[in-house]
């Protein structure tokens, strides 16, 4: 009896350490939080703008919207450098200087709205910039929260980024479809400032992590090829989500339906609970069968869009692409790690990630193009067979392996 109450002790001091461990990740979850809003209100209210107020096409309107992860893309790698040479909060809190800058470029193309050349090319501007803004953002909040809570949490710095990025932009459309209906457009793009603002301001106090100067960083180019089957899977299954967050309020006005908004908000939530109660499935049944099944869930869900009669049935398909599309990253990231030495990693996880940039990028001016040929509903047709070829492409780095 004597030596139980020194291993009590330790036991209480062990949880203490980990709610303590938990609290400082807080601040930077709510920070990226309030930067995915800036992205959910820009989805909401950039192509009614686009379409009602400036008078452009779908094809402009998904260059536009597919602009921002274009110039993620793109600047993965720069923002993996800044934070690797300059520091993680140096590297988080550039992006969301850069993200307040796009915010106030958002305000001008508002009220240049009658020249509608300019106010789309201020558009342009400024997608481009927050595309920026969200890359340097991300990297710089994930390497900072694994540097605080330490590399035995990592798991839980990216299952939590992750669900702060997917509720911010499932809230932030609906959000931005009300205030643009109650204020105008002028004000969510305003919001858009005050939320960079915010987020600046929950992170300001953090710790500042070392740089280690010796550290060597390993080019993209050469995982790339390594991960590169996953990363293909992950860029068509992300299309169903692409074009939800494009058209999904323009197929539901076009349809004279109520309830855009419920449907993202659907979509996101059950993202976020299937995340919540079936995050360890990847690690528990393996990565090949959980990307096998949400692919599966996912295309239902699409063609429930592609082939809906009703408002609700599209809303069915919102939530079920949610479910279908939630697990899809942490599947395949598990079979991208296994496929590079442990201390390459990092890099590859970059390099799998760029994919999902590469796929929204592409995605809304492909589907801008098919609902100019045919029509909305059509988007999601294209959705669920980009899904059917993300299941191929697993088949094939299943027979692969065998």
């Amino acid at each position: 009896m004597k030596n139980t109450k020194p291993f009590a002790g330790a036991d209480k001091n062990i949880i203490r350490k980990e709610k303590s461990s938990t609290n400082i990740l807080y601040p930077l979850i709510f920070s990226v939080f309030a930067v995915y809003l800036t992205m959910g209100i820009s989805l909401g209210v950039l192509p009614g703008f686009i379409k009602n107020n400036l008078q452009f096409g779908n094809l402009a309107i998904g260059i536009t919207i597919g602009l921002q992860s274009l110039a993620a893309l793109l600047t993965r790698a720069y923002a993996g450098k800044i934070t690797d040479t300059l520091g993680a909060k140096v590297s988080n809190h550039r992006g969301i200087f850069l993200i307040f800058i796009a915010g106030l470029v958002y305000i001008f193309a508002a009220f240049s709205d009658g020249f509608p050349i300019l106010a789309l090319s201020l558009l342009i501007i400024s997608r481009i910039i927050h595309g920026i803004g969200e890359s340097m953002l991300v990297t710089g909040a994930l390497t900072w929260g694994i540097g605080l809570l330490g590399a035995k949490n990592s798991g839980k710095v990216m299952t939590w980024n992750g669900i702060a990025m997917y509720a911010g932009i499932a809230l932030g459309v609906p959000l931005s479809i009300l205030l643009q209906g109650e204020s105008g457009i002028k004000f969510p793009f305003i919001l858009i400032v005050l939320l960079s603002i915010v987020s600046w301001l929950l992170t300001a106090k953090l710790a500042v992590l070392p740089v280690d100067a010796t550290h060597v960083r390993i080019p993209f180019y050469k995982v790339i090829g390594k991960v590169m089957n996953q990363g293909l899977a992950l860029a068509f299954s992300s299309m169903g989500f692409a074009c939800i967050a494009s058209f999904i309020a323009l197929l539901f006005a076009d349809k004279n339906w109520s309830g855009a908004s419920l449907g993202f908000l659907c979509f996101g939530g059950f993202y976020i609970a299937t995340r919540l109660f079936f995050a360890s499935y990847p690690d528990k049944f393996g990565g090949y069968k959980v990307a096998l099944v949400s692919f599966i869930v996912e295309i239902i869900g699409q063609l429930c869009i592609g082939f809906s009669t009703s408002g609700w049935m599209a809303i069915v398909g919102c939530a079920l692409t949610g479910i279908g599309f939630s697990l899809v990253f942490p599947a395949l990231g598990v079979l991208a790690i296994k496929k590079v030495q442990p201390h390459m990693r990092g890099t590859a996880l970059g390099a799998y990630s760029a994919f999902f940039d590469l796929s929204l990028g592409v995605a809304g001016p492909v589907a801008g193009l098919i609902a100019g040929w045919l029509n909305y509903q059509s988007i999601y047709i294209f959705g669920a067979i980009s899904g059917l070829t993300a299941i191929l492409i697993l088949f094939k780095e299943k027979n692969s392996r065998t």
